[in-house]
């Protein structure tokens, strides 16, 4: 990448990671802050802890198609404004509900598909995974982050605290778009004279198809380990919960340097499509372990390690090849309908994997992630290889890029 896509795929993935650390960071501790709040009730909880997801999704596509149509820029700064008044209110004394509107808010900034179609307008064809594989770093990082720092947070700083740190992140990271970011291309020939594609083709085009199943099939099947893995350790290898980040870290770390060749390679030689078929099967082989491997430590920490490659293999990939697939008019509207997909995967995957729990047992549940995931495995095995662009449109953009850069 040159010096202009490293600059926005690293000033983007601080964003996006803000947007993660505010979905994650309440997640270790806030069933036990929530006993002392006034109107504490076991299902608020649950809304408290989802809400963030189910307004992210339900606003993912307007947001992407507002960027399509006003700039990436301003929907960003006007995500990033809602999630610091949200983060403002979930701080302020007041009872269960109080959180709950808080997190509604901070949620309602959907910023998500913006921000990924921002990084792809910025981004030349032959590095977008590199610069999309950042963003999906940023995810497990901040996972990874919330897990060990939250619990050390919320003793020195209280609930409040945390929402208040978040909230200051946001209006830091609106100064990061205004200031860092890369200004954003002219927009596409098609786009400024009104002739837009459909809505239907950033839905309805049988490889976005392909890929939104992707994205929906990983996070469901991650949604639905993380119902099972915590209860796991504790079980199995006597692990306190403020313990657990042991396991998850160096797994996660690993897998950060191990994910890197196979997207380079994928690439340099146009082969994304075996490379993603490469990464579905190893999620398929993972899942399928774990029903041996769940009762005991060491397995899990293995399991975790080569389930986080193949997962972040594919949080860079998926994003990029619907950044490729989609008309370029509608890359936000598409990118919407991706972030949207995902979400409602993790809404799903907590779902079923909790019923399955509750019903037939541990097991069941990666039973059911391994059937998924294969009908992932099938679906995609018909996809095309997204074509490279042809040397003039290259040399085109790497033009556009040198000038970005001069300003």
């Amino acid at each position: 990448m040159n010096a202009l896509e490293l600059r926005a795929a690293l000033s983007l993935a601080s964003i996006f990671a803000l947007r993660m650390l505010g979905l994650f960071v309440i997640l270790p501790v806030f069933a036990i802050h929530a006993r002392t709040l006034p109107g504490f009730d076991l299902a608020l909880v649950g809304w408290v802890l989802g809400i963030y997801g189910l307004t992210q999704g339900v606003l993912q596509v307007p947001f992407g198609m507002a960027s399509d149509r006003f700039g990436r820029k301003p929907v960003i700064v006007f995500g990033l404004v809602l999630f610091a008044i949200g983060s403002v209110v979930a701080a302020l004394p007041g009872d269960i509900w109080t959180v709950l509107l808080g997190r509604s808010l901070q949620g309602a900034g959907a910023i998500s598909a913006a921000v990924t179609a921002l990084l792809a307008d910025l981004t030349r064809d032959e590095h977008r995974s590199k610069a999309m594989a950042l963003i999906g770093a940023s995810i497990g990082l901040m996972f990874a982050l919330s897990l060990v720092a939250a619990p050390l947070l919320y003793v020195s700083i209280g609930m409040s605290g945390i929402f208040a740190v978040t909230g200051v992140l946001a209006v830091l990271a609106i100064g990061v778009v205004v200031w860092v970011v890369p200004p954003a291309p002219a927009a596409p020939a098609g786009q400024a004279t009104g002739a837009r594609p459909s809505f239907a083709s950033a839905v309805l085009a049988p490889e976005l198809l392909r890929l939104n199943l992707g994205i929906f099939s990983l996070h469901m099947v991650l949604m639905a380990m993380f119902v099972v893995v915590p209860t796991a350790l504790v079980e199995s290898g006597g692990m306190a919960p403020d313990s657990h980040w042991k396991v998850y870290l160096p797994a996660l770390l690993l897998s950060f340097a191990v994910m890197v060749p196979p997207i380079i390679w994928a690439e340099k030689h146009g082969r994304n499509k075996t490379v993603l078929l490469g990464a579905v099967a190893l999620l398929l082989v993972s899942q399928l372990a774990f029903v041996a491997g769940i009762r005991h430590v060491a397995s899990i920490t293995a399991l975790l390690f080569a389930f986080f490659v193949a997962f972040n293999i594919l949080e860079a990939q998926l994003p990029a090849l619907v950044s490729r697939f989609a008309p370029a008019a509608a890359r936000g509207a598409a990118l919407g309908v991706y972030n949207t997909t995902q979400a409602l995967g993790l809404a799903a995957g907590g779902v079923f994997g909790g019923y399955l729990v509750k019903y037939t047992g541990i097991v069941s549940v990666f039973v059911f992630g391994a059937a998924m995931v294969f009908l992932w495995f099938i679906a995609a095995f018909s996809m095309r290889e997204p074509l490279k662009r042809s040397a003039a449109s290259a040399n085109s953009r790497k033009g556009d890029f040198k000038h970005g850069l001069s300003q």
